[in-house]
Parts: C-alpha cells; structure tokens; sequence
C-alpha cells in the first residue's frame, strides 16, 4: 500500500512544496509582525508623527493602540 499511496500522490508533491512554501513565508511574515523591537520602532514613528503634526491625535492614538495590541498578542 505504501508504494502505490506513493505513486498516486507523487503528482501531489508540487502543490505539497507550494503550501510548504506559503506556511514558512506565513511564518517569516507574522515573526517580523509582531517582533518587539519593530513595534518599538514603529512607536516612536508615531510618537514624531505626532510632534511633528503629520498625524492628528486621533490618528496616533489609534495607531498606538493597535501596535500595542500587536505587542500584547506576542507576549500571550
């Protein structure tokens, strides 16, 4: 069974690789994502936005919770 499950699945092993792929680019992505020290990055960003009158208070206070949020979720 072992070598004819092999053989019906062999034109299967490109999609296996593709989705392989996507789960490891899925990975990479969420890991920079969430990383800490691009949160704190994007926080202070924010926080020159902010003096520099780019963005309205409004604006940075909703950015801010949502980089906090992000922040939050990595820690749990």
């Amino acid at each position: 069974m072992g070598l004819f499950s092999g053989l019906l699945g062999l034109p299967l092993a490109p999609v296996r690789g593709v989705v392989w792929l996507a789960e490891q680019i899925q990975g990479q992505a969420e890991e920079q994502y969430y990383d800490p020290a691009r949160i704190r990055v994007e926080l202070d960003r924010v926080d020159q936005a902010r003096r520099s009158g780019e963005l309205s208070e409004q604006e940075c206070t909703e950015l801010e919770n949502e980089l906090l949020q992000r922040l939050m979720v990595r820690r749990s």
